[in-house]
C-alpha cells in the first residue's frame, strides 16, 4: 500500500481537493496531521474511511512544541514512517503538503527495485493568475536552459532559472520504504547523517502537482498562514523578499480592508504568472486530479486500525526524538514500547478503539 503524511491548516475545499485528488491519483491511505483546523474540517476528516487524523494539541507535543513549522512536518511525518516500519502492508510512505496531489503511476511504481529505497516526485505547479473559475486545469513543468532564456527575453521571469519560473519548490517530494534508518525531510529522503539518499524518478509518470499561490485568493491564505504558524522559515533566495515584505506589512496592523489592496499588489508583482504566454508557447501541462482512475488497495483486516492505534500510543513518546538525524536506536525503544503486545495487523480491543481516541483528542 501507498500512503501519504501531511500536516496541515487549510480551508475545508483545499483539503478536499487534496484528499479526492491524492486517492485518484495513486494514493491507498492518507495520515493528517492537524496543525490547526476548525471543528468542519476535521469533522469532515474524522468520517472520511481512507484518512487517518490526528491532532497535534498540547497532549501530542507533550509540552514541546516546536516553533518552526517545518520541524513539526518532518517530525510527524517521520512518527508516521516509523510506524509503518512495524507494518509489513505498508510499502510506501510520501511527505506531502495539503497544496500537493500525487500523480503516480502504480505499475512504474510496482517496478522499483528492491533494493532502492527512494522514490523522487517530479513537480508540477498550477499557473499563477488573479482568478481561477474552479481548480487550476494547467501546470508549470521544469524547463530546460533555451526556455528559462526565452522567457526572460519576452520579460516573463526575472533570470532564466526555474528557481525564478517556480513560485514554490523545485525539487519535487520524496517517498520512502519505510525503515528507520531512512528519515523523511520536505522533499527527499536522507540516512542518518542528513545525506540525500539515491532516488529512482521518472517525470513523466512519477509527479506531484503543486497548487503553490495558485490564485490572488489563495496566494494571501496561505502567505498569512505560513507567517503566523510560528518564525520564519528559511525561504530559497527567490521567494525571501516576498515572506519580508508580507511580514512587514502584516506587522504595520492594519485591517483586513487596509491591507487587501497591498496584499495583491505584492501578488501581482512577485507570484503573478504571464498565463497567455506560457500557454501560447506551449509550456504548460493540463492536468485534472478529480479525473484520475486509481482505485484506493483495500488494507489487509485490521490494518488501519493498528496505525491508528500505533499512532494514540505514540501520544505519550518524545516527538524530537523522531527528527532527522537523531539516532535510530531511539526511535526502535520507542517503537517497542508503542508496539508491545501487537500482533501483526489482528486488532486488540484497545486497536478498535483508537480511532474514538484520536476524534476525541
Amino acid at each position: 500500500m501507498l500512503l501519504t503524511v501531511s500536516t496541515v491548516k487549510d480551508t475545508l475545499p483545499n483539503l478536499q481537493r487534496f484528499v479526492e485528488g491524492n486517492l485518484k491519483g495513486g494514493v491507498d491511505h492518507l495520515v493528517v496531521f492537524l496543525d490547526a483546523g476548525d471543528p468542519e474540517v476535521r469533522a469532515w476528516l474524522d468520517d472520511h474511511p481512507r484518512v487517518s487524523c490526528v491532532r497535534t494539541d498540547s497532549t501530542w507535543w507533550r509540552g514541546e512544541r516546536p516553533a518552526e513549522l517545518n520541524v513539526r512536518q518532518r517530525i510527524n511525518a517521520n512518527v508516521v514512517k516509523a510506524l509503518l516500519s512495524r507494518c509489513g502492508w505498508a510499502e510506501w510512505i510520501f511527505h506531502v503538503d495539503a497544496d500537493e496531489i500525487l500523480q503516480v503511476d502504480r505499475e512504474v511504481l510496482a517496478a522499483v527495485p528492491a533494493e532502492t529505497r527512494v522514490v523522487k516526485l517530479a513537480p508540477l505547479e498550477a499557473v499563477s493568475r488573479k482568478h481561477w473559475d474552479g481548480d487550476p486545469t494547467h501546470f508549470k513543468r521544469l524547463l530546460g536552459k533555451p526556455d528559462l532564456t526565452l522567457l526572460q527575453t519576452l520579460g516573463a521571469i526575472d533570470r532564466p532559472a526555474n528557481g525564478a519560473y517556480f513560485h514554490g519548490h523545485v525539487d519535487g517530494k520524496s517517498g520512502v520504504r519505510p525503515a528507520t534508518d531512512v528519515w523523511l525531510t520536505l522533499h527527499h529522503g536522507v540516512d542518518a547523517a542528513k545525506d540525500e539518499l539515491p532516488a529512482y524518478a521518472d517525470a513523466e509518470r512519477l509527479r506531484v502537482l503543486h497548487y503553490e499561490s495558485f490564485s490572488g485568493e489563495d496566494f494571501v491564505r496561505k502567505w498569512t498562514s505560513i507567517l503566523a504558524a510560528g518564525p520564519m522559515a528559511n525561504f530559497r533566495p527567490a521567494r525571501e523578499p516576498t515572506a519580508v515584505a508580507l511580514r512587514a506589512l502584516l506587522d504595520k496592523g492594519l485591517t483586513e480592508e487596509q491591507a487587501a489592496p497591498y496584499l495583491m499588489r505584492i501578488f501581482e508583482r512577485t507570484t503573478e504568472d504571464d498565463f497567455e504566454t506560457l500557454r501560447d508557447l506551449g509550456l504548460l501541462v493540463e492536468a485534472d486530479p478529480r479525473a484520475g482512475t486509481h482505485v484506493p488497495l483495500e488494507p489487509p483486516a485490521g490494518a488501519i486500525d493498528q496505525l491508528r492505534a500505533l499512532l494514540e500510543r505514540v501520544r505519550d513518546e518524545p516527538k524530537r526524538l523522531f527528527h532527522p538525524g537523531e539516532p535510530a536506536a531511539a526511535v526502535e525503544q520507542v517503537l517497542d514500547r508503542v508496539t508491545a503486545g501487537q500482533a501483526g495487523a489482528q486488532a486488540t480491543d484497545q486497536v478498535r478503539g483508537a480511532r474514538s481516541f484520536l476524534r476525541r483528542s
